[in-house]
């Protein structure tokens, strides 16, 4: 069953979309994050482009996050005065991604700056946790404590002025850093079309030293938030977000987070961070393989874009 997108501009079959979102969906729900780094190369690989794919997955985020953040907020693993702090920064950041997004579209480059950010991002910091999470399981099963919070252990950050104590988290540190990340997170997912949890996720586990089950609610929370006002910024500023699509995707995601959040209850955070890694590393493997492979058409009419 096949159905128009009017925004994209293709026909694609219903229920390949609603599988995807489903999917993403269980993933976002699993490992806290928005599944846009998922999600829009997959959309890209169906054949929608990269503008139109990276704005209407924000829908997606958004609407999977919320079902997640439920879950969470019920079994009270998530830090509100963390996410809040975190939000901030993120509402800079969405605002200075989008407009980024916007200047890009117009000299023509957005397209190959998805592409380079998507194999820079993803290879260097799927490496880096599939790395990680090996050398934790190998320590766990010498019989090695395999923990990532250390006690004690600080870094130049934590002499920062403005600290706040998040209790959930059972952290002390600066609320400069953590707006620096909120910041980085709406950046980044407003250009590539990603929830920034591949990112948040490690950066508050190994740098603000946040326990993995407090990360991933937390990390969902943010992401719901930033998602939802990239939206609105794509639709007003770029008219980009096709509804069809979006709601497609919505239905499939809002369902397959639910049982996504219980899987990942009954995962040790070091097996969850080693699932997350392969895939983040997997996903910028295929963007690199496009990148270097010779198109199968060499030339492409386009309509160009900006102003006249």
């Amino acid at each position: 069953m096949e159905i128009y997108l009017p925004i994209a501009g293709i026909p694609v079959n219903v229920f390949v979309v609603f599988a995807m979102g489903l999917a993403v969906g269980f993933i976002s729900g699993m490992f806290g994050i928005g599944g846009g780094f998922l999600m829009t190369p997959l959309l890209i690989f169906l054949g929608i482009g990269p503008a139109v794919a990276v704005a209407t997955v924000s829908t997606h985020i958004a609407a999977s996050s919320f079902s997640g953040v439920v879950t969470y907020w019920r079994r009270r693993a998530l830090d509100l005065q963390l996410a809040a702090m975190l939000l901030l920064g993120g509402f800079v950041g969405t605002a200075a991604g989008v407009w980024l997004f916007t200047w890009l579209r117009t000299l023509g480059q957005l397209d190959l700056t998805i592409s380079l950010s998507y194999v820079i991002l993803l290879g260097s910091v799927g490496g880096l946790m599939v790395t990680e999470s090996v050398r934790a399981i190998l320590r766990s099963r010498s019989g090695k404590p395999a923990e990532i919070r250390r006690g004690g252990s600080h870094t130049w950050f934590h002499g920062l002025p403005l600290k706040l104590r998040f209790k959930q988290s059972r952290i002390y540190v600066s609320t400069i850093p953590v707006w620096t990340i909120g910041f980085l997170m709406g950046f980044v997912g407003a250009i590539m079309g990603i929830g920034g949890g591949f990112l948040l996720v490690p950066m508050l586990i190994y740098f603000l030293r946040v326990p993995t089950n407090v990360v991933i609610g937390t990390s969902m929370m943010l992401t719901l938030v930033t998602m939802a006002t990239a939206t609105v910024l794509h639709s007003v500023t770029n008219h980009l977000v096709d509804v069809i699509l979006a709601l497609i995707l919505m239905v499939g995601g809002v369902m397959g987070a639910q049982f996504g959040a219980r899987a990942g209850q009954r995962m040790r955070g070091e097996r969850l961070r080693l699932l997350l890694g392969v895939l983040v590393l997997a996903v910028g493997v295929r963007f690199f393989v496009d990148l270097v492979l010779p198109p199968e058409e060499i030339y492409s009419i386009r309509m160009l874009e900006g102003p006249q």
